[in-house]
């Protein structure tokens, strides 16, 4: 089944129609015609099965068949993301977006190798968004993570923003196997947390000085093992774990 993609305030407009680069993918790209099956995705959980009724060179008219209505997650997940070098931050968007993460923070950190002003900063989260857009079409998620313009270390802990259960990979002495925070918290609320977030550093890791900010600011440090992983490794592993231990 082909999937595409319509903003939620396209896909409250009847007839469904695919423009621009999604009619383009369609038409051009796999060149599909009358007829044809799609699934359309408008990220906020619903899922819309669909025929394409009718077309022209920059628009196709779809026949809504189906709307299927799934719900968000029962506990958001935020990724607090360092910055990587290169592209690799796409890739992790992607994977985030597999893994059901609800949002993603790009961390200009001081071993970040990027120095943005705010419409730069506005373009790569433009940017960076639409990589979620194919990731959940090529995936079939039902929810959008809001990826949001890279931000400061400071500039985010300003916001002082509360998660019940923010974790921070962390390399530093004392750092305790996820599980622990899982079942202290379950057995101090006799629920599982209804909001998480996780701070992921860039190559080399956080500082110090960071990591001492990111845990003053209430983050519980997580071991990822014994072997140092790359930053891609570790954040598909953590939010793994997230995964798995709030759907189960």
């Amino acid at each position: 089944m082909h999937r595409f993609y319509l903003s939620p305030t396209e896909a409250r407009v009847k007839p469904l129609t695919l423009a621009g680069r999604e009619a383009h993918h369609a038409l051009r790209v796999l060149r599909l015609g009358r007829g044809d099956e799609v699934t359309v995705l408008d990220g906020v959980g619903h899922e819309f099965r669909c025929t394409i009724d009718n077309f022209d060179r920059d628009k196709v008219q779809l026949a809504l068949r189906d709307t299927k209505t799934i719900p968000a997650p029962p506990c958001p997940i935020t990724l607090l993301q360092a910055v990587p070098k290169g592209k690799i931050i796409e890739s992790i968007i992607q994977k985030a977006t597999e893994l059901g993460v609800a949002r993603i923070v790009p961390l200009l950190t001081e071993r970040v190798v990027m120095d943005l002003d705010d419409k730069q900063a506005a373009r790569k989260g433009e940017k960076w968004q639409q990589v979620a857009v194919e990731a959940i079409k090529q995936c079939g998620a039902a929810w959008l993570p809001r990826v949001e313009a890279p931000v400061t270390l400071k500039e985010f802990l300003a916001r002082a923003e509360k998660f019940e259960l923010p974790i921070i990979a962390s390399l530093q002495p004392g750092a305790q196997h996820p599980r622990q925070y899982f079942e202290k918290f379950e057995a101090q609320h006799g629920r599982k947390p209804q909001s998480a977030c996780v701070w992921i550093g860039p190559e080399g890791d956080f500082t110090a000085e960071e990591v001492a900010a990111i845990i003053s600011a209430g983050a519980l440090p997580i071991t990822l093992g014994q072997l140092v992983l790359r930053v891609e490794t570790a954040s598909t592993y953590c939010l793994s774990v997230l995964n798995h231990e709030l759907s189960c």
